[in-house]
This record gives C-alpha cells, structure tokens and sequence, in this order.
C-alpha cells in the first residue's frame, strides 16, 4: 500500500479577499482569545480580518488546556483578569446551547493535603467570596471522602467550589471562528504576519502570502505576541513561553472522580489537577515549566513519571488504569503575572498578551473588553443574533455514531464515524492539518493514538480533498 503522509493532504489556504482591501479590523492570531475577538468584532458589523500563521486554528497554546470553566474564585481580585473570567463564564452560559457547545457542571474541590495547606483554605475562601463567587462550601475529611470516596485518606480538608464546570476547548473557538464568518468576517490562514507600516490612516501587514490592510490591528498572537507587539515600534512586555506536560488516564477511570481535584494555588501556577475531560478520559496535569523555546512541547519521561506518582497519590486506584497519551501545552505566560492588554491610539494599534491558562475562559470576556477599548461603534451585523451550531464530540451529548446514515465507525477507540471525517475535510473551516482534523472528530487520539485507524482516516481524506478539487 502507498503511504501518504496525512499532513500533505491538506491544501495550503488562501485568502478570499483582494489586495487592496480595507478592513475595519485585522486580528492577528487564531487561538481562543483571537477566534472569540474575530467573533465579538464581526457581530458588532465590524469589516474584520482574521489572521494566522498556521493553516488552522488553535495551532498554538490554546491546543492544549485542562478545558476548565473557570469560575474566577481564585483570580486576583480587581484585575482584568479577574473581570474577564467572570464576564467570559457568564457569556459562555447564555450561547452555548445555540452553539452546541457541551457544559458539564461537576463542580470542583480545592483540596489540602498537609496541614499548612489546611490553614491556606480559609483565605482562599474568603478571596473567592470578596471575588463574588458565593457558592463556596468548606468541607471536612469525612464529606471529602464521602463525595469522593476513591479519594486518599490524606486529604484533610478542602473547599467545595460549585460553579466549576468542564467544556470542550476546541469547539468553542471553532463556533466563534464560524459565527464571525457568517456576520461576514473572513479570514487569512497560512499567513505569517512578519511586518507592517501605518500611515495615519491603516495598516498595511506583510504576512507571508500578501499584505492586509486594516485601520485598526488586534494583537492576539499568544506566544508570539511580543514578537508581533514590536512592529508598532515598541515592545511592552515580553512572553517566557510556560511548559505544562499532562498525562491523559484511559476511559476506564472515568467514574474514579466525580469532582474537578484541584490543588492549594502558589503564586507562579494553579498546580497539578486531576479532572474528568469531555471526551471520557481523566487528565493529569499540569506542570509549570519556564523555557526560552517557542516551539518545544516535548514530554519528558521523568516529568510525566512524576505527574503520575503525584496522581497515584491523590487517587490510589488510578494505579490499575493504563495511560492513553501524553501531552504538553505551552502557555504564554509574560513577564508579569497580569495580563498584558494595551491600545496605543496614535497607532490603532490593541494588544491582548500574557493571557495565561485561564484565557479559555476569559476569551469572550476579555473580547468585550477590547472592543470597550477600541471605542468606535459600528451599525450591529444583522446576523449577530442567529444561531450557529457545531458538531457534537463530547460525551456530554448524542455523538454522531447514535444518528442514522453515518457510514461506517473508522476511528474505533474514540467512535468516530466517516461521515464526520468527511464533513471535517470540507467548508471554509474544514481542517487544515492533521491536528485540526483531530480536534474536529476525536479520530486518532484514543488508545491506539491511529495505529489502527490511520491509514482509513488518509484515504478518506484524500478521496474527500480530490473529489472537490
């Protein structure tokens, strides 16, 4: 059999706009934060411009996440971030049934583990309160055991945070993305932003492809984001790229928690949680690693032995379950803790940097935000107001292998069916790379990680893109 490499299959994207364009908005970078800004800009009738390096979106940091709905209990209290988070989860509750976006409230339990951890809750409690998060529970050793009996016994207390919730990462910004289409946003794939020139009036990008011209740009490039910040000719901030390696437990261990397990917080990082996914799987993770690297999201086999050991401890009988995969993310953690949001009005110029690990919650929150900031109204896209839905890959709702005429099942560990492989192949959002496919069906990332499936999932593929060439 000839082998095809899957990645060679997807066609470099173009952009479907001319040269000489204006747009009211460029937004430069497609991860959460971008794709929800696009969103926000696009249903408030702006002429907006999505712009990315990569030929998909969440190519980035946002690929790789724990996919908490973060309340913001344990935010720092009157900051932006704190805002965000907020006004992002509130958002996020009132469209995500008219996107068919998949929310699982589980609630979450900060747990202690000695006793100087013990004698930290009461603080954390009384900032999630002064936060406004008011459904707070302090617990004991016995309820912890007895809302979580496959927990350790070392556990000596913890707080019980209500509103903490699990999402799907990747389809959110892929329904923002689609939403902004419709209201008429487009978009510039595969166009790496390497400099640009303001003449009072717009700004022209040099991207890799072609220029874009658009009189107000948007600085949403997550780990690039200080490079991008310096073609206005200052540099604010600078990003130190924050490692996070997780280890993903099989299905079987699902039932094990019922809880979000997350842990006392230090200054620098939230801290290793353990917590059920909405694809069926428990995650572990992560770690906090500084490193000069962009791109460097190797797994370290000590690292993840550690993970795991620390996870064992916590909840024993995660001992018999076997690991599926492992992965690390990259944060674009900056040089301060907050984050870095900034217009400069001389040269129609925003930045959103240092959005950590809670920007996929305060995405849509901090899109408000920005447009707040920009502070030029436009006449509200008609469209803004109609409903745009997503394909369903949770296991919060009905998969597509539970409806009538979808082929056959080819990814058989995660239940993928060909018609959800074909359907991710096509449209002006279809994949544009082998992660993208991943992220829009599940195919490839269960136990075998497409031993087993791969080679269906590429002639499918390949028959998809030459059949509409």
């Amino acid at each position: 059999m000839e082998y095809i490499n899957l990645n060679n299959l997807f066609p470099l994207r173009s952009s479907n706009f001319a040269k000489d364009e204006v747009f009211d908005v460029a937004v430069i970078g497609a991860g959460v934060v971008g794709t929800a800004i696009f969103k926000e800009f696009c249903e408030q009738g702006a002429k907006t411009v999505l712009v990315e390096k990569a030929n998909d979106i969440l190519d980035g940091a946002s690929k790789g996440n724990s996919a908490i709905l973060h309340t913001g209990f344990d935010a720092p209290p009157d900051t932006l971030e704190h805002e965000c988070i907020q006004r992002g989860y509130e958002e996020y509750m009132k469209i995500k049934d008219d996107y068919n976006l998949p929310f699982l409230n589980t609630k979450a339990l900060v747990v202690a583990w000695n006793d100087e951890q013990l004698g930290k809750l009461n603080a954390i409690l009384k900032k999630g309160l002064g936060n406004g998060v008011k459904e707070l529970d302090l617990l004991t050793h016995e309820q912890i055991i007895k809302r979580e009996p496959n927990l350790s016994l070392d556990a000596k207390g913890a707080i019980l945070v209500h509103g903490e919730s699990l999402i799907d990462p990747w389809s959110a910004p892929l329904a923002y993305v689609k939403k902004g289409i419709n209201c008429g946003g487009k978009t510039a794939f595969s166009h790496e932003v390497q400099d640009g020139s303001f003449n009072g009036k717009y700004w022209e990008l040099k991207t890799s492809q072609k220029s874009i011209n658009a009189k107000v740009v948007i600085n949403a490039a997550g780990l690039y984001g200080d490079i991008v910040d310096k073609i206005k000719g200052t540099q604010d901030f600078k990003i130190i790229p924050r490692k996070g390696q997780f280890v993903i437990f099989d299905e079987t261990a699902y039932n094990l928690i019922n809880s979000i397990i997350l842990p006392v917080p230090t200054k620098r990082t939230k801290g290793v949680v353990i917590t059920k996914t909405a694809f069926g799987n428990i995650l572990v993770g992560p770690t906090a690693e500084d490193q000069e690297s962009r791109t460097d999201s190797q797994t370290v086999k000590e690292t993840l032995e550690d993970l795991k050991n620390k996870a064992f401890h916590m909840l024993p009988s995660l001992k018999n379950h076997k690991v599926t995969a492992t992965f690390a993310g990259l944060r674009p953690a900056s040089d301060e803790t907050f984050y870095r949001v900034s217009i400069n009005n001389d040269k129609n110029w925003i930045t959103a940097g240092g959005i950590r690990s809670t920007g996929l919650t305060s995405s849509l929150g901090l899109a408000k935000h920005i447009f707040e900031l920009h502070d030029t109204r436009y006449e509200k896209n008609p469209k803004a107001d109609e409903k745009v839905t997503v394909p369903n890959i949770s296991e919060f709702a009905p998969r597509d292998n539970q409806k009538e005429g979808y082929g056959k099942i080819v990814c058989h560990c995660e239940c993928v069916t060909e018609r959800e492989i074909k359907n991710a192949c096509h449209g002006e959002l279809g994949a544009g790379n082998v992660g993208g496919l991943k992220r829009r069906t599940r195919a490839m990332m269960g136990r075998c990680q497409g031993f087993n499936c791969e080679a269906a999932v590429t002639q499918i593929c390949k028959n998809e893109v030459e059949n509409h060439e």
